[in-house]
């Protein structure tokens, strides 16, 4: 019988015999030496491109965009927020940690010869849990916002020809981001593979506490010592270690129910399922920080990060390993609209017979 699960020397730590467990077991037992190549790979770390021509889609030639997505078609979506992370951080820290991380698959990406598709963030803003509220530096908006602004955003992507959409967040609003799927597919029923990568949770044990060397001494939370340390590996030119300061939540009660940001503890519930059980940010957590990001140095990062450069990277393989560039899942297993009307909203944009998707019939209970 072929093995199904491999072990570690951490009982709480065991990976899946599939691609993805054997790419972190990998990861997992790989030297200080091969990480530090693996982010040579990806450079990292590198300035942000945001600025850099010929980096995102709205950076770019538009005939070059074209070339590229004939290659890849597949597009990574960073979703950002404005957020206090304490007096060191930025309070784009949430943006950075994304964009940084999907600059580099670019970076890899390009060197195979099929360069991966980005799009600047649709959400310097984004949705907040209740308990944020009255923060200052923390710009919320509203829950619809979030969602049709998402929405919208992939229905422009998908007619622009990219069906294939990664959305790399690390924000605390995930709920708003899942509606947003759902919602795209039940209103436009277009064949497309959309998926939501909370990135950290994607490696979830590579910020387990552990006493190796670089090891994390505690749980991700927020702003913290796992997010300083991040932001001090991919951009510390935005941080500033000597106003640092550590602060612990204050709770009424139900302690050891509810689990911290990457589900580390493995608790009945995730963080976001529950509001009155801890004070809110403004008067528990002024400080803007949940933990102790004093401890945030930057090698602590460097195995994570790895990590999930790699695992985007295997999840692009896989997706087109499936779906060449061109391919979707077929119309008559995915949707009800007439093979025949999207056919031509599959063909090259303003090429002889496209049509947007603004021209198909609108169908089901959905609609809008």
């Amino acid at each position: 019988m072929e093995q199904q699960w491999f072990t570690t020397e951490r009982p709480d730590v065991i990976f899946e015999n599939t691609t993805t467990g054997r790419l972190k077991k990998q990861v997992w037992e790989a030297t200080d030496e091969q990480i530090d190549q693996i982010l040579e790979e990806y450079g990292i770390p590198s300035a942000p491109e945001l600025g850099k021509a010929g980096t995102y889609i709205q950076n770019t030639p538009r005939y070059k965009t074209i070339e590229k997505r004939k290659k890849n078609d597949v597009i990574l979506i960073p979703i950002g927020c404005t957020e206090n992370h304490g007096i060191h951080n930025p309070s784009g820290l949430d943006t950075f940690m994304v964009t940084q991380i999907c600059e580099g698959v670019r970076r890899y990406t390009a060197k195979q010869g099929r360069e991966v598709g980005m799009t600047f963030t649709p959400l310097n803003f984004g949705g907040h849990p209740y308990h944020h509220i009255g923060m200052p530096g923390t710009v919320i908006m509203p829950e619809e916002v979030v969602r049709e602004t998402l929405i919208y955003t992939m229905l422009g992507l998908w007619d622009d020809g990219y069906r294939k959409m990664i959305l790399v967040n690390n924000h605390g609003h995930l709920w708003m981001l899942e509606s947003a799927v759902q919602e795209f597919f039940k209103r436009y029923q277009l064949p497309a593979f959309v998926t939501i990568l909370e990135w950290h949770r994607a490696v979830r044990e590579f910020f387990y506490p552990s006493d190796k060397e670089h090891g994390w001494s505690t749980h991700f939370i927020h702003a913290d010592e796992a997010e300083t340390a991040v932001a001090n590996l991919l951009f510390p030119e935005m941080v500033d270690m000597s106003v640092c300061v550590d602060a612990q939540p204050k709770s009424f009660m139900l302690q050891g129910h509810y689990d911290t940001s990457v589900d580390s503890f493995g608790r009945p519930h995730r963080w976001s399922e529950a509001e009155g059980h801890n004070w809110i940010e403004r008067f528990g957590t002024p400080e803007g920080v949940v933990g102790k990001p004093s401890l945030g140095t930057p090698d602590k990062a460097k195995r994570p990060i790895a990590a999930i450069l790699k695992y985007i990277t295997l999840m692009i393989d896989e997706i087109l390993e499936a779906f060449p560039p061109g391919q979707v899942p077929p119309c008559d297993k995915f949707s009800y609209h007439k093979q025949e009307d999207i056919d031509a909203c599959l063909k090259e944009p303003l090429s002889e017979g496209w049509k947007s998707v603004h021209e198909l019939p609108k169908i089901g209970i959905f609609e809008k």
